[in-house]
């Protein structure tokens, strides 16, 4: 492979039995982080001539429509969270004044002017979630660079600021990290489920800070069957939320919250994203924080190697 995939090694080491000891801001142990991904608008369509429609993470394991011709059920699904789920969470996060970072796949928000709209007039800060919502590691290179380039050039139009980091739908290709960091545009990438913390790694282009995202305390476990009700979702959310707080009394901590508008922003759903909000409100030793004020706090207290403090 390239160099490209050369910054891709395998590290099954990590921090290991010796985390970085500092602490977040005011004090804090646990850094708690909600997601956003918008991604309605964006997925794979007969329309926008991909020849099938979007299957994945809608309320049917598999179209029952043949390929090639438009699933309007799977789109009608993904509608929802841009007609009412994104404003459901709208309302839910502004009325508390919950930090949030949005994952935004650019085509979404050029096709959704209001959500756009809504997310320029808040504090929440941005992740570029690809142009579209397609497998970076299904695309060519050429093709992933001139992705990273729109995703980037197309919210800072839509929203007037430019994401600062990036993260691909489910995994990267290997080239991906090396051209995230050529554009040059990017503080970081959350192209990574190994670790509770941030951390650096060496890339084609010089260090490179990765904040790892999480897909076990995502909204998608309801629609893989391993949670159904909103109970059951919130007390898996709250049972990792006390063990991290426990261990953040010694060790820094990190637990990003991933959500849909298609999937939590239903009403029987998001009372579970309540209760755990419920649950962790002015609990002591926690920093509720966006992804961006992760970066910069990591980057100030744990700078690179060799880098100056």
């Amino acid at each position: 492979m390239s160099a490209a995939g050369e910054g891709r090694a395998r590290d099954l080491t990590g921090y290991g039995a010796s985390p970085p000891e500092i602490r977040w801001p005011g004090g804090a142990g646990l850094a708690v982080n909600f997601v956003l991904n918008v991604e309605e608008g964006s997925e794979y369509s007969v329309g926008d001539g991909d020849g099938r429609s979007e299957g994945a993470l809608t309320e049917v394991r598999a179209s029952r429509v043949p390929e090639g011709h438009r699933d309007l059920a799977a789109e009608s699904m993904y509608e929802y969270g841009a007609r009412v789920g994104f404003w459901r969470l709208h309302r839910l996060f502004t009325g508390r004044g919950v930090p949030l970072t949005v994952f935004a796949s650019a085509q979404a928000l050029e096709r959704c002017p209001d959500i756009a709209a809504a997310i320029a007039a808040t504090d929440w800060d941005l992740c570029a979630h690809g142009w579209r919502w397609v497998e970076h590691y299904l695309i060519d290179p050429a093709t992933e660079e001139r992705h990273i380039a729109e995703a980037h050039k197309s919210l800072l139009r839509t929203v007037g600021r430019a994401p600062r980091g990036w993260y691909c739908r489910y995994s990267a290709s290997e080239a991906t990290r090396s051209l995230v960091q050529a554009h040059g545009g990017f503080d970081y990438d959350s192209d990574a489920y190994n670790d509770d913390l941030p951390y650096w790694t060496e890339g084609v282009h010089g260090p490179h800070l990765v904040i790892p995202y999480s897909m076990v305390t995502n909204d998608a476990k309801f629609l893989s069957g391993d949670v159904f009700s909103a109970r059951d979702y919130a007390d898996f959310l709250i049972d990792t939320f006390d063990v991290l707080l426990d261990e953040a009394r010694d060790v820094p901590r990190m637990m990003s919250i991933g959500l849909h508008a298609r999937v939590i922003g239903h009403p029987g759903r998001i009372a579970g994203l309540m209760r755990f909000m419920d649950h962790i409100a002015e609990k002591p030793g926690v920093w509720m924080c966006r992804r961006a004020e992760i970066a910069d706090h990591w980057r100030a207290q744990m700078p690179p190697l060799g880098a100056s403090s």
